[in-house]
Formats: structure tokens, C-alpha cells, sequence
């Protein structure tokens, strides 16, 4: 069965962390409403450009999406 991306997404928290995918991840740890279900592309983009505001540029969101569709094809 394939994992959400909420759950690939938490394979890059890192607390100690300036890079852009770890501060992402962190940030939607602590994020109470992120979708942690949903592996859909849209979906999950709607949701962020809505409401995530601890995210600064979508690009990181789209760069990180694609490395989990990567690791979904191994």
C-alpha cells in the first residue's frame, strides 16, 4: 500500500534543520489540519496555497512531491 505523502514528508523533519524540505516538514508536523492522508498532487497543493503559510514558496512543495513519486516507483 502506498504511504501518504504526509508520512514520506516526515522522513525529512530534522529540528536542527535550515534546508528548506526539513523547515517544510517541521512545520507540517505541527500542523494539526495538514491533510495526513492524501497522496494526490492537487489536493495536497490546494490545501498548502490555502493555508499553509509556514510554507514560503510552493516550488519546495512541488521539488519534494516529485522525489515521493520517485521513491513510489522503486
Amino acid at each position: 500500500m502506498r504511504r501518504s505523502f504526509f508520512e514520506f514528508l516526515m522522513t525529512l523533519r530534522n529540528a536542527e534543520s535550515v534546508e528548506p524540505d526539513a523547515q517544510f516538514a517541521n512545520n507540517a508536523f505541527h500542523d494539526q489540519s495538514f491533510p495526513k492522508q492524501e497522496t494526490d498532487y492537487e489536493k495536497l497543493s490546494e490545501y498548502l496555497e490555502l493555508n499553509a503559510g509556514y510554507l514560503p514558496s510552493m516550488t519546495i512543495f512541488d521539488e519534494i512531491y516529485e522525489k515521493y513519486q520517485d521513491t513510489d516507483r522503486k
